[in-house]
């Protein structure tokens, strides 16, 4: 039964940042979104594509979502 906390515990060791990460990305990214009105594409499809689709979500609205003013 040892083995298996164990296992258990570094497996939290190693998802923990990625979670933290993913959190971070989903905020800021959802309030980027919020805060612009203008995306490449429909607002409320960006805002489903950054809650569901975790980490890539975020990174994708970063990239492609955004429409640069100017």
């Amino acid at each position: 039964m040892t083995e298996l906390s164990e296992f258990l515990q570094a497996n939290w060791a190693l998802i923990a940042p990625f979670f933290v990460l993913q959190l971070i990305l989903m905020a800021v990214a959802l309030v980027d979104c919020f805060k612009h009105d203008k995306t490449n594409g429909p607002q409320w499809i960006w805002i489903l594509i950054i809650v569901f689709i975790n980490i890539l979500g975020p990174i994708a609205y970063f990239v492609f979502g955004r429409r640069n003013n100017g």
